[in-house]
Formats: C-alpha cells, structure tokens, sequence
C-alpha cells in the first residue's frame, strides 16, 4: 500500500468514493451526488489553503482518502482540525483507514496544530471503536441533528489532543 499527497487525476476516484457514501451510507450527511466541478473544486480549495489531501493506493488503483480542515471558521479554532477518511468499500478491512489516519495525524502534528475532531455517525460502531484505537476520546453527541434514509440521525464527535 503506498500514501502519498492527492493530484488532480485523483479527483475521480475521490469522487466515486464519495458518491457511494452518499448514496448509500450515513457516513456522510448528504442527499445528492456530488458534481466532478463540485469535487474539483473542494480539492483545489484544501490546495489553497494548504490543507492536505492523501490517497491510499494498493497495486497503483486509488481505494481511500483522508484530509483535514479548519474546525471553526474563526481565528482562535486556528490550531484545531477536523478530519475525514473514506474508504472505498472494495478495501476495507485491509489497513487503508489505518494507514490514512497515522498519516493525517502524522501531519497535524508536523504543521503545529494541537487537536483533532471527528464527527461520526452515531451509529457508525466501526469508526467510532476505530478512532479510540488512535486514543480519540468521545466529547459529546448530537442528538438528531440530520436526517437521511426517513432517519433522524445523532452526530457523535471524538478528540483527539496531539502531542
């Protein structure tokens, strides 16, 4: 398995990965798949900002990402991130969540920055059990504060403080 920064030519397997989350899972809090503009766009706007995408490759094909953003907009949330993983379903349970998360906390930590958030689905068991295997604690839950599949869902975040 090789990490390395996204390019440009990674935006279609980005998105597809997306789509399938979308349509498919709560994993994301969205309705409508997502447009290539609407992808590339997000992609260039981590790129300006100088926040990372990575893709997990296995035999050259693209089968996870991972980034990390500003929590809050407002400048004293400057030292404090939230970050996504997406895997896609063909490879999961082969270590590519693992390996994207080591890294994404890998350059956090490089770049200065003193905590990392996850927000995960309530009911999401996996990915919850996968970031207390990293040390992220559970900070609180939202109680349905979205709605998908004629669900209300609970927004459950996780900390992570970088040392």
């Amino acid at each position: 398995m090789n990490i390395r920064f996204a390019e440009t030519k990674d935006v279609a397997k980005i998105l597809d990965i997306v789509n399938y989350e979308i349509l498919n899972t709560t994993v994301i809090y969205d309705y409508k798949e997502r447009s290539y503009e609407y992808q590339l766009n997000w992609f260039e706007q981590k790129k300006q900002a100088n926040m990372p995408v990575i893709v997990a490759e296995i035999d050259g094909e693209v089968v996870g990402f991972g980034s990390y953003g500003i929590f809050r907009p407002w400048e004293a949330y400057k030292y404090s991130i939230e970050h996504s993983i997406y895997v896609s379903r063909e490879a999961r349970a082969k270590g590519v969540g693992k390996q994207l998360l080591t890294e994404l906390i890998t350059l956090a930590k490089a770049n200065g920055y003193h905590t990392m958030i996850a927000g995960v689905d309530a009911s999401n068991a996996g990915s919850i059990a996968f970031h207390k295997q990293f040390g992220f604690v559970e900070i609180g839950i939202f109680k349905a504060v979205g709605y998908k599949f004629d669900t209300w869902l609970d927004l459950n975040f996780l900390q992570l403080i970088l040392k």
